[in-house]
């Protein structure tokens, strides 16, 4: 099986706050993994560094066989992203918006239109795609964000808290989209999410972390028997604890006097 992420012994330091601990993973071809842990445990750190928006301190991180330090358009050539914050432009139409990543991820020209149709149809919002999407709502943005993020036929789909804020109904539907591209794509999913029921219901490997450390790997199956649990959210509060915590690590990634 082919390791689409291949992270070996990954260090983010800020200063003397260490976000990410000497971390060590793999994601096989057409996983569904979840990445989870509480706030400021490191997570969207490392999603950063392995989509080339922030640099390791030291370690290696490859997506596709591509080192993410050395090889970085083709990393973003072998990645969809859809982070946490919206990336759209909102005085552009739904359209404008595929268009314009079509053309910076060169999708040749005469495959565009019929590939930014076919996908807006997948997720139900071909007939709105003349409309700026200023005036969508936050899961219809987030649809089109999937919808971008799949245009250039990516081997890895990064998601970061896809379904924040989202309703229940939003939320099936994006979740039932992801399984199907999965499914019928191949593609791999890297994802991470609050919601352990998501989890459970999507993921076929998840990793655990906190305090920049990954504390359990494997199964949902391998998760409960190594923690005594039967559930994730369980397994989950016994190896991070009831400790209510702060994003200090992204805290750190938009101050300007740290290097991303």
């Amino acid at each position: 099986m082919k390791k689409m992420i291949e992270v070996v012994d990954l260090t983010k330091k800020f200063g003397d706050f260490t976000a990410v601990d000497h971390i060590s993973f793999s994601v096989d071809e057409n996983d569904i993994f979840a990445f989870l842990g509480p706030n400021g445990a490191g997570k969207s750190t490392c999603i950063k560094i392995m989509t080339t928006v922030a640099s390791p301190s030291s370690g290696q991180v490859k997506i596709n066989g591509f080192d993410v330090t050395k090889e970085k358009n083709q990393v973003r050539e072998s990645i969809g992203v859809i982070f946490q914050d919206s990336t759209l432009d909102e005085d552009l139409t739904a359209y404008e918006n595929l268009y314009y990543h079509a053309v910076l991820y060169k999708v040749p020209p005469a495959e565009r239109k019929p590939k930014i149709e076919k996908l807006l149809d997948s997720m139900e919002l071909l007939s709105r795609k003349d409309e700026f999407v200023r005036n969508f709502s936050g899961g219809m943005r987030r649809r089109i964000e999937i919808a971008r993020g799949l245009l250039h036929d990516p081997k890895v789909l990064f998601l970061d808290e896809p379904t924040l804020g989202l309703d229940v109904q939003t939320r099936s539907f994006l979740w039932n989209h992801v399984k199907e591209v999965n499914k019928t794509m191949g593609l791999t999913i890297f994802l991470t999410t609050h919601n352990m029921d998501e989890a459970e219901k999507i993921a076929t490997k998840v990793a655990i972390i906190d305090h920049g450390k990954i504390l359990a790997i494997g199964t949902l199956e391998e998760i409960y028997k190594s923690t005594g649990t039967n559930s994730l959210e369980q397994a989950f509060l016994k190896l991070t604890g009831n400790e209510i915590r702060e994003q200090k690590a992204d805290d750190l990634l938009k101050m300007k006097n740290f290097k991303l």
